[in-house]
């Protein structure tokens, strides 16, 4: 009888337990904290190795909110309310914030940002690899304009290149690493105005090409800029290239590369199929125009690859090179997603990036990698409304109500496609949309705007860097955008940022300008306290 109540006992015990909360007593929190603590404590041996490999990941229009309400979405998938959720980047040590404003734009758009954290240096909205005083759609004004990328400086000092995104590989993100022209529209040789192509502007697509031939990895979306208009795509018999100069740059992409060496492909199944033991040049061109969405991605072999997967083949290929690397993942779709007010696809993108970046943690080491995640820019995207502890991010906020007595979500924008309705006179009252019975998590849902616009916008405030690995230190407040650049140049000891580094054998010394100051500070300490 005794072993029965013993049992019984136990169960009720076990019972017990799975109703409790940890969150709901001090112990939990404290131990949490100590832990953090702990990490944080941690984290003051700096890690001041040369960065051998650069990774630099960018969620492009992944904003403060963006983030936040991403982690939430990820946790919630994950089976728990959400808010405790770690994204695989906010378990890095080192955080700072970057200031996206262009030189001509308070709120900043993607070609001048991308040139700033990869070029270092700040330029106008709409510009590729061109210092501030070049005009923007001015051929004649790009004359001594041009900047080198931290892809260019990594490419002379030996290194591995390679870039992968969702969007077109001649895109305002990817385009910045390699490219330098007026106009971040001229992706291929039909869209540059005929008087500027006469001062000898090259189409982006040609760049990639004829410029950048020591690229190793090109993966994305954009095959329509690199083909002829009277060649049809390979995936689809209704769609056809863009260039009218009858160029088919995938090809020619091919034959300028080492024959056997070198890979084309264009959909899931020839990317699984890529022996990287066998190759060095891998250029994947996934769809016509940007990638599919990761929430109506075709997942079999005839469909995209993900970008996780994308991101590990280009890593397999680039780790071959005993000097190390430099590689830039896009999530780029992000930001396409915000502009169409669905913030469904826009956290689903989140949380490939997620993934991916877990992904680049797993296959490098911190000794000599250093890995940045941030965004180029931000979004109108808010998160607020009083929701209860685990409602669901996409939801309604439980029961409210707001004064006009609709229903309103958790997430919003403050302007875009979910904007008010607006009668055809436009002097009727504005009434926002009754989103009573509406499935708001659905994936076509366009959460409420305040103002209605065909497109949403970007967002000026500052965004996040995440940073680990060599140097990752030097990330420790509020910087100008450009900053990130010169952390890579300096960690990597590429271009002319070098001086501070002595290699001796295959280790290396870095001598820190502040040295002799370091040294003097110490020598008067040991002066005060034994004199």
């Amino acid at each position: 009888m005794e072993m029965y109540q013993l049992i019984f006992t136990a169960l009720l015990f076990s019972a017990s337990l799975a109703c409790v909360k940890p969150e709901e007593y001090a112990e939990y929190w404290n131990e949490l904290a100590a832990d953090e603590l702990e990490r944080a404590l941690r984290a003051q041996v700096l890690n001041q190795n040369i960065a051998k490999n650069l990774v630099i990941i960018i969620g492009d229009g992944m904003g403060p909110a963006t983030v936040s309400a991403g982690r939430v979405y990820v946790g919630q998938l994950d089976g728990n309310t959400g808010e405790e959720y770690q994204l695989s980047w906010e378990k890095f040590p080192h955080v700072a914030l970057s200031k996206t404003y262009n030189t001509d734009a308070q709120v900043a758009d993607s070609a001048g940002t991308a040139c700033a954290f990869l070029s270092g240096v700040k330029t106008k909205a709409g510009v590729v690899g061109l210092d501030d005083h070049v005009i923007r759609g001015s051929c004649a004004s790009t004359e001594s304009a041009g900047v080198d990328s931290i892809l260019h400086l990594s490419q002379r000092a030996g290194k591995s290149t390679g870039l992968v995104t969702t969007a077109r590989v001649t895109h305002a993100t990817p385009s910045a690493a390699y490219a330098r022209c007026p106009e971040r529209d001229w992706e291929n040789d039909s869209d540059i105005p005929e008087e500027e192509a006469a001062l000898g502007c090259k189409d982006i697509a040609l760049q990639l090409v004829e410029d950048a031939p020591e690229i190793q990895v090109v993966m994305g979306g954009g095959r329509r800029e690199m083909l002829p208009n009277t060649t049809a795509d390979p995936q689809s018999s209704t769609r056809f290239g863009q260039r009218t100069d009858k160029r088919n740059l995938i090809e020619e992409w091919v034959a300028l590369r080492p024959e056997g060496r070198t890979q084309y492909v264009y959909d899931k199944g020839g990317l699984d199929s890529v022996d990287v033991d066998k190759t060095d040049y891998l250029l994947g061109l996934f769809d016509s125009s940007h990638m599919d969405y990761e929430s109506e991605r075709d997942t079999t072999t005839n469909g995209d690859p993900s970008l996780v997967e994308m991101t590990e083949k280009a890593l397999q290929i680039l780790q071959k090179n005993e000097k190390g690397y430099f590689l830039l993942v896009e999530a780029g779709r992000i930001d396409h997603a915000h502009h169409g007010g669905r913030a469904f696809d826009a956290l689903s993108e989140l949380k490939q990036m997620h993934l991916a970046v877990a992904k680049v943690v797993e296959m490098t080491s911190e000794e000599d990698t250093l890995i940045i995640v941030t965004a180029d820019h931000s979004h109108t995207l808010s998160f607020g409304g009083y929701p209860e502890r685990g409602n669901p991010i996409l939801g309604l906020v439980d029961d409210a109500l707001g004064k006009d007595r609709l229903p309103y979500t958790t997430l919003a924008y403050a302007n875009g496609p979910g904007g008010l309705k607006v009668s055809e006179s436009y002097n009727a009252t504005n009434l926002r949309p009754n989103n009573t019975g509406v499935d708001t998590e659905d994936r076509d849902y366009k959460q409420d705007a305040l103002v209605p616009l065909s497109s949403e916008t970007h967002g000026g405030e500052d965004v996040a860097i995440y940073a680990t690995g060599p140097m990752a230190h030097l990330f420790h407040g509020v910087h100008e955008q450009n900053y990130i650049m010169h952390v890579m140049k300096y960690a990597a000891c590429v271009g002319d940022n070098k001086e501070h580094c002595e290699i001796v054998g295959n280790s290396a010394i870095i001598v820190y300008p502040t040295f002799l100051s370091l040294i003097t500070s110490i020598y008067i300490i040991l002066i005060k306290r034994f004199l």
